[in-house]
């Protein structure tokens, strides 16, 4: 019976490896479109400042 579980817990490493690598690299994208997001806005920002345009609307409602 011990040989069992042995085979179980190696057949399920696989899979659950995959999805922490999954979940690793989409939380990554995630974190990386929302900081490149942020970086472009302050960007627009002060451009839009330079040339003395009013703040571009934000949407607050994105989180």
């Amino acid at each position: 019976m011990d040989n069992f579980w042995v085979a179980a817990a190696w057949s399920l490493l696989p899979t659950i490896v995959v999805l922490g690598l999954f979940v690793f690299i989409l939380r990554s994208i995630l974190r990386l479109d929302r900081t490149e997001r942020r970086l472009y806005a302050k960007i627009e920002a002060e451009e839009r400042a330079k040339r003395g345009l009013a703040p571009a609307k934000s949407d607050t409602s994105a989180g």
